[in-house]
């Protein structure tokens, strides 16, 4: 993440990226405390080795994600770009053990959603999506007003699985199309914020926004057919 001293110049950017990131770590430990964070004090079944590491790894991204609006933040940009380095790193860690984890818990039937085979649409999207805004944030380091938002939508989008998880009885009842419609009100929300701010739709949000609900759309529309079920399978086979 190669935010760039100009990247959060003004203090109305400033309350964005760092109110962002502060909701992004509340909503991943509020979706994870039950299940990963506080998991000893809930009990539950023992989690595989594989399951701990795509905790960690996804733990940290977004601790990286922190720690990179904090360090352009406080103007030590030579270390956010350093870090930069890690986080690419990182993110392809996130994007390996994401399909690894999301193939084996459909071939063990442990998925939190639809039948296992329908379900793995979900998280093979997520980790498509991902790797799409993160590499277009990193390609465009040098255009920080791109590359900061990029960034921060990559983060966004990964966040239906915490959502999903926070143990509220309406976000349970709501499914599938609730969870991502709380997670496309993350994005819209700070989409909004920003563009009132500067006055239009940036470009890098306009269409990082459309991939992602694009994606989401698709998966529902894919994830029935016969098609998906055999490629699901094989998959897992």
């Amino acid at each position: 993440m190669g935010m760039n001293s100009r990247a959060l110049r003004s203090g109305v950017d400033l309350r964005l990226y760092i109110l962002a990131a502060m909701a992004v770590v509340v909503i991943v430990f509020a979706g994870f405390a039950r299940t990963y964070y506080l998991k000893g004090a809930f009990g539950g079944p023992a989690l595989t080795g594989l399951v701990h590491l795509h905790g960690f790894v996804m733990t940290l991204w977004i601790a990286i994600f922190l720690l990179q609006i904090s360090l352009v933040a406080t103007g030590r940009t030579a270390l956010h770009r350093r870090v930069g380095v890690a986080a690419a790193v990182v993110a392809a860690l996130v994007v390996g053990v994401g399909v690894v984890t999301a193939i084996t818990a459909a071939r063990l039937g442990v998925t939190p959603g639809p039948p296992p085979l329908v379900f793995l649409a979900i998280p093979l999207g997520d980790v498509l999506v991902f790797p799409i805004l993160v590499g277009a944030g990193l390609l465009m380091w040098r255009r920080s007003d791109f590359h900061r938002r990029f960034m921060l939508l990559s983060t966004l989008s990964i966040l239906t699985a915490a959502i999903a998880r926070i143990p509220l009885d309406f976000i349970a009842a709501g499914g599938l199309p609730l969870f991502f419609g709380l997670t496309d009100l993350c994005i819209v929300g700070c989409v909004a914020f920003d563009t009132v701010k500067n006055r239009r739709l940036h470009p890098a949000f306009g269409w990082g926004m459309l991939l992602i609900i694009g994606s989401q759309v698709a998966r529902f529309l894919v994830a029935g057919t016969p098609q998906w079920a055999r490629f699901a399978a094989w998959l897992t086979g």
